[in-house]
């Protein structure tokens, strides 16, 4: 029979980063929010929970990337929302934040997990913030803590 190896939604005695863009406030808020809450309700107590404040969605990868190599987390959440305007400007800042944030994950073996939204208006932000469908910021903290048992589970066996 195959092994299964899967991780489990047990934050118990685990540390977390949280990367906040403060554009588009109104959205990253509630992403944050749905964040911090799903840690708890999975174990985390606040004080294991760091929470930094970036001015935009294109500064995530740099904090992300000093957490974690810091070793101090077990995993990062980055939250954000970048909507569309009328220029490319979009495109830009989605493409370099979205590789900037896999290239940390991949470099340091940490969990980093992508709860940023990137919409076509505010109000598709706002569904995916808490609205209509779901909390994408609690999403990336269940894929957070799921993947941390999963790298150890892994480790366990190798």
């Amino acid at each position: 029979m195959a092994r299964i190896i899967t991780g489990k939604l047990d934050a118990t005695g685990m540390r977390f980063g949280v990367v906040v863009s403060q554009f588009n406030s109104l959205i990253t808020e509630r992403l944050q929010a749905g964040a911090i809450d799903a840690f708890c309700r999975h174990g985390a107590r606040d004080a294991d929970i760091d929470v930094v404040l970036v001015p935009g969605a294109f500064d995530i990868p740099l904090f992300a990337k000093r957490m974690a190599t810091s070793g101090r987390y077990e995993a990062v959440v980055c939250v954000g929302a970048v909507i569309k305007g009328e220029t490319p400007h979009f495109d830009y800042i989605a493409a370099a934040m979205t590789q900037g944030i896999k290239e940390i994950m991949l470099s340091s073996g940490v969990p980093v997990t992508f709860g940023v939204l990137t919409t076509d208006s505010v109000e598709q932000a706002l569904d995916r913030a808490g609205a209509k469908l779901g909390n994408k910021g609690w999403e990336a903290a269940l894929s957070a803590i799921e993947m941390v048992h999963t790298l150890r589970a892994l480790q366990a066996i190798e």
